[in-house]
């Protein structure tokens, strides 16, 4: 249903008042490069100047001249050259006006795209499990290309409306009379001009989420396409794909309807009949009384001055609506408020045993279904304590609020019985070591990865990490050792040589406390054998929070807690909680059977 309330707040029109404030916050972002903008205006403002004159040169020339028979050659040339010179004086300062704009334009892109992606490693992670990624690829992509081509509209804006204003007044100049009756489609224009933005801005909306859901659709494909394939399901994706494309086929379709309808066919029209009345009012005249050819072409070649720009802004004024749209959306993502959780650090303070508590802990992701429950325990600085329990009990949820990715809603979390809020994020990403169960690689190198592009990090010290988790052996087997390359998610690495990557990414970090979410869950027997004795040894002297999986792994751990429903239902060492014969001692049993079987 939630596509249903997206699409009804998108098929609203933008109001122009909304639309005016996008404006006026994309001319903040524009207002560092304002040498750019106001150079280009100011040279659209000297062209409209030589706009007027050029069909003056002509006039003259015409009606002083060449009506009376003083054209000889001497003057013939002198006209053309002036004209030409004027002509070139124009395309020079045509060329400077579009070349600057367009630069302070392409900066303005560059400057949102880079303050867009520092926003989005701001943002908490509420804010990605709410919207799909290829929503929020379409606006740092397509979104903000469309700036570009806003200010492009806005260039044409600025030309058109000195073209409109200097043809205005040569036109009041030469004949006020006609010039007043040309004025009155003025006002036609304007309210052509508002129906279109008002009537636009809805069809623009309702395109762009189109367009936002296709990315979403072609995003999860191309990540999922091994599950595709492997579940055979082409048919049902082919199908989803084509009533998206389909969609925002038709939303596209309504776009070029109303763009044919209401951008350049109409101002062709008005130009006709503008041209109409000036052959119409002159001719009249012209029964009467002698009419000057200059002044019949003049005043036709500031008609097409006058309707030549307006012609060019009405087929950019789609891309300006694009523009407002496509800003409304990068602005509603720079505004957000799903912020990761905030620290207020003391300064100086760090984390140096390791201790960690849990008092009373209450934690939601949506601030409404409970997760965990009143959590409270304690793991003294080099114990290892283990979460267990089924899946969604709330052991990742544990976690997630000790990283501080998540904000938790009530009760405290302690690091060396000091409030976690008081540490300085930077201070936490230090001292906390985290594997998960699905390890990320990124493009790059072996290497690279292990040192996470942190160049401080020796060579010495990234091959001491490898051979500390036992990765060194296969690492060396490879082709090229430590500068193999590694491909998106390192996909060309088994789940096992992934994970020994990301043990020894966090052992050359030397964290304080290590975090294993089910790491070693996706890791065969053999290798979980190879880097047991491993862990062992990253464990000495770290305080140690593990979620477990396989529960044979967490047999030594000094404190294991049972959780259930996010509530710790048992707590204790792995023969205090066999002797329970609980719910422990049923997941072993359980475990045990499968083994056997």
């Amino acid at each position: 249903m939630k596509t249903t309330e997206k699409q009804s707040v998108w098929a609203k029109s933008m109001p122009i008042k909304q639309q005016m404030q996008i404006i006026g916050q994309l001319i903040r972002y524009a207002r560092p490069y304002w040498k750019y903008f106001t150079s280009a205006i100011i040279l659209a403002a000297l062209i409209s100047v030589v706009n007027i004159l050029l069909p003056m040169i002509i006039r003259v020339y015409m009606d002083s001249y060449l009506k009376v028979g003083r054209a000889d050659l001497q003057i013939m040339w002198f006209f053309a050259g002036l004209y030409l010179f004027a002509m070139v004086i124009k395309a020079v300062m045509q060329f400077s006006q579009a070349y600057l704009y367009s630069m302070g334009a392409e900066y303005m892109l560059e400057s949102v795209r880079r303050q867009l992606f520092r926003k989005l490693h701001r943002l908490g992670m509420r804010y990605f499990d709410q919207v799909p990624g290829g929503s929020i690829l379409s606006r740092l992509t397509n979104d903000t290309m469309s700036f570009t081509t806003f200010w492009q509209l806005f260039s044409s804006l600025v030309v058109a409306f000195f073209s409109v204003v200097s043809s205005v007044v040569a036109m009041l100049l030469l004949d006020v009379r006609i010039a007043g009756w040309l004025l009155l489609f003025l006002p036609i224009l304007a309210v052509v001009v508002w129906y279109y933005q008002r009537y636009s801005s809805k069809i623009y909306r309702h395109m762009r989420e189109r367009l936002s859901e296709l990315n979403a659709r072609l995003a999860e494909a191309i990540t999922g396409v091994n599950v595709i394939q492997q579940f055979r399901q082409e048919k049902r994706m082919n199908a989803a794909f084509e009533e998206t494309n389909g969609n925002y086929f038709t939303a596209r379709k309504a776009m070029i309807r109303v763009n044919a309808l209401l951008l350049s066919p109409l101002i062709n029209l008005l130009y006709a009949l503008g041209v109409v009345v000036v052959l119409g009012l002159l001719g009249i005249r012209g029964m009467a009384s002698f009419v000057p050819a200059g002044m019949v072409y003049a005043f036709v070649t500031y008609l097409d001055n006058l309707y030549n720009p307006m012609t060019s802004m009405m087929d950019n004024l789609s891309d300006f609506q694009d523009g407002i749209v496509s800003g409304s959306r990068v602005m509603a993502l720079m505004a957000d408020e799903t912020a990761a959780p905030q620290q207020s650090p003391v300064a100086g303070r760090t984390v140096t045993a390791g201790k960690i508590e849990f008092q009373h802990v209450s934690f939601s992701y949506d601030g409404e279904t409970p997760i965990l429950k009143d959590v409270s325990f304690v793991a003294k600085p080099g114990q290892t304590v283990a979460l267990v329990g089924e899946t969604g009990s709330g052991k990742t949820s544990i976690i997630n609020v000790l990283m501080r990715f998540y904000e938790f809603q009530s009760g405290r979390v302690l690091i060396d019985d000091q409030d976690i809020r008081t540490y300085s994020m930077a201070e936490l990403r230090r001292k906390f070591g985290l594997v998960l169960q699905e390890p990320f690689l990124f493009y790059g190198t072996v290497a690279s990865n292990i040192r996470m592009f942190d160049q401080k990090i020796s060579d010495r010290q990234v091959r001491a990490a490898a051979k500390f988790v036992s990765a060194d052996k296969m690492i060396e087997a490879l082709p090229r050792g430590y500068d193999s390359r590694v491909v998106e998610r390192g996909s060309g690495y088994s789940s096992g040589q992934r994970q020994l990557i990301s043990f020894a990414r966090t052992v050359v970090t030397d964290p304080k406390v290590l975090i294993l979410d089910e790491a070693t869950a996706n890791i065969d027997t053999e290798t979980e054998q190879t880097i047991q004795t491993s862990l062992a040894k990253l464990q000495a002297g770290r305080t140690t929070i593990a979620v477990a999986h396989r529960l044979s792994t967490i047999q030594n751990a000094d404190l294991i807690l049972v959780l259930s429903r996010g509530q710790i239902i048992e707590r204790g060492t792995n023969d205090e909680l066999m002797a329970q014969r609980g719910t422990y001692y049923d997941m072993i049993q359980l475990q045990n059977s499968a083994h056997l079987d």
